[in-house]
């Protein structure tokens, strides 16, 4: 089919193309911009923790008219009648743990003269249980022993002697690979402590864009904290935590009644935990789904209705074709490429301003930068979309008889 007749006609009506192809661009814009966000939102969801997550379940609880500096032994004694409960395997208390949403964080180096962090890690403090509780698998080195643990108020955590890290700090801590039995400065001290353990992956409190960077990066300290308000960590024997969970708040109310655990996040399975946490990315998911369906359907609506417009225009055009030869397929195929024209020059400013709209949500934003692949994609669906959307007036453009050639206008 010759091209020179299909541009010469879209030159006639310029309005028009002009239109659907911006439409298209824009479309392809915002939508290859969308799916990216959709993309990265639910791989954050779908990260993974480290933990056992099935079988965990958090109380968070708070002890009331009770000295800090006091809170050790009612402490201990919950943790003792936790560890007691029918179903459970084991429980820490524990100042905060993965997707919790707040918890300590600090700089993190390998040489004492060094002015400047050489990783960021969160903190936890807990004791010989928290790798059985958490279920966290220990690649190279060994648990903390009881004689290890110290007790300490929130207000004046001491150096640790021995911690234990996740491999990804680790690894940035010694790029070579041998970072076990070696020392680590936390935060600003002189005092060095040294890496007894590393386990292969344990996530930090936050899920927010600015903790992405440090994620996986988890230090374990031997310190149970002796402050009135604790979180507990507990794990439930597989298939039991339902049961737990009904039966953990009522032993530790139990246990001690001089104690507040709040009716909305005071006890929860981690799975609640988790859908907590992302909540505002599904949320941000699902309405970018919703634009990128609104926006992708009012672009094949337009297609539709001035192709069916420019049908209507072109019925006698189309009989004097048909009565000088033109078969039912080179009607359709003259519109078919009529369309795709519009749709490539569409694409093409379309991939343009997708990059350049992913460029300023980099700067502005901090985003991600955009993969070319999402872009391509989105070409090809436009296109076939485009396509589509053309192919029923394209249809009865070529079943528009011959006998219309001797109509009047």
């Amino acid at each position: 089919m010759h091209i020179k007749p299909i541009l010469a006609a879209l030159r006639r009506h310029k309005a028009g193309t002009i239109l659907i192809a911006m439409q298209i661009a824009l479309t392809l814009a915002i939508v290859c911009n969308a799916l990216f966000i959709i993309s990265q939102r639910l791989e954050r969801v779908h990260r993974p923790t480290g933990l056992v997550e099935g079988d965990l379940m958090a109380i968070q609880s708070r002890f009331v008219g009770v000295d800090e500096a006091k809170a050790g032994p009612l402490i201990k004694a919950d943790l003792a009648a936790l560890r007691q409960l029918p179903g459970v395997q084991d429980a820490i208390a524990i100042n905060s743990y993965p997707l919790r949403g707040g918890g300590w964080s600090t700089g993190v180096r390998t040489d004492v003269d060094a002015k400047d962090s050489k990783g960021h890690t969160t903190q936890y403090f807990a004791d010989e249980h928290t790798l059985p509780t958490m279920g966290l698998r220990l690649v190279e080195g060994r648990n903390f022993r009881s004689d290890e643990i110290i007790e300490a108020d929130p207000q004046g955590v001491p150096d640790p002697a021995v911690v234990i890290v996740s491999k990804a700090l680790a690894d940035q801590m010694y790029p070579d690979g041998h970072a076990l039995s070696k020392p680590i400065y936390i935060g600003d001290t002189k005092k060095p402590a040294t890496i007894i353990g590393i386990v292969e992956r344990l996530g930090v409190p936050w899920n927010a864009s600015w903790s992405d960077k440090f994620y996986e990066n988890s230090l374990i300290q031997p310190v149970q904290m002796t402050g009135a308000a604790t979180n507990y960590l507990i794990r439930a024997k597989p298939g039991q935590l339902a049961d737990v969970l009904k039966a953990a708040p009522a032993m530790l109310i139990k246990t001690n009644r001089m104690r507040v655990i709040s009716s909305e996040r005071g006890v929860r399975s981690f799975a609640q935990v988790r859908e907590e946490a992302y909540k505002g990315d599904r949320g941000m998911a699902l309405l970018m789904g919703v634009v990128c369906l609104v926006l992708l359907a009012i672009t094949a609506a337009g297609i539709v209705g001035l192709t069916s417009f420019w049908v209507g225009q072109r019925r006698k055009q189309i009989g004097v074709r048909r009565a000088l030869g033109a078969t039912k397929g080179d009607i359709l195929n003259y519109f078919l490429t009529e369309n795709l024209l519009i749709g490539v020059a569409g694409v093409v400013i379309g991939a343009l301003l997708a990059i350049g709209m992913n460029l300023w949500l980099v700067t502005q934003f901090e985003m991600a930068r955009l993969s070319l692949t999402y872009v391509l994609a989105g070409v090809i669906a436009l296109l076939l979309l485009g396509q589509g959307a053309v192919l029923a007036p394209a249809m009865r453009a070529s079943r528009v008889s011959p006998v219309e050639a001797t109509r009047s206008v």
